[in-house]
């Protein structure tokens, strides 16, 4: 009970503002280059907000390295935005430690993004193959949740 309660506050917090679109984000990734999530154009993106003292996010790391390794020639690419003030030599040796296989950008800790609010980490947004955020979740995310989300949507 307890947990749709929590379920149902998210999706509240999420839907309350109008789906956005991922055209023209663009954030430094760790070597300072600019990267747009435009580029991912055509595949269903999983955009990952998250920080290493994050212990939820640390939790849900091996399941979206998974997703990212088993649909790597595929159409979902996943995309890890840190969301904290940390030096870049600290944060390429966290990445590297936890084998993370997919791209990491960096952004500092803001209210609302322009995919939606990041209320707290961890937070996960898809955006669909056209651009258009269209779903979102507060809190721990699995490869198999984010598979099927996916899976149902394309069926629609």
């Amino acid at each position: 009970m307890k947990t749709r309660l929590i379920r149902l506050i998210c999706a509240l917090l999420l839907g309350a503002s109008p789906l956005a679109h991922a055209t023209g984000y663009t954030l430094p990734d760790l070597d300072g280059h600019l990267q747009s999530l435009d580029q991912y154009r055509g595949k269903w993106v999983v955009v990952n907000y998250w920080a290493t003292w994050c212990g939820t996010c640390r939790k849900e790391l091996p399941d979206l390295a998974s997703l990212a390794r088993q649909h790597r020639d595929g159409d979902i690419v996943v995309v890890g935005i840190n969301f904290e003030d940390i030096d870049t030599s600290a944060l390429k040796t966290f990445v590297a430690s936890q084998d993370m296989p997919y791209r990491v950008l960096r952004t500092r800790p803001i209210r609302k993004t322009p995919l939606g609010p990041v209320p707290a980490l961890p937070t996960t947004y898809i955006i669909d193959p056209t651009g258009k955020t269209v779903a979102g979740e507060i809190g721990l995310v699995t490869q198999r949740n984010l598979e099927d989300y996916i899976a149902s949507q394309r069926r629609k």
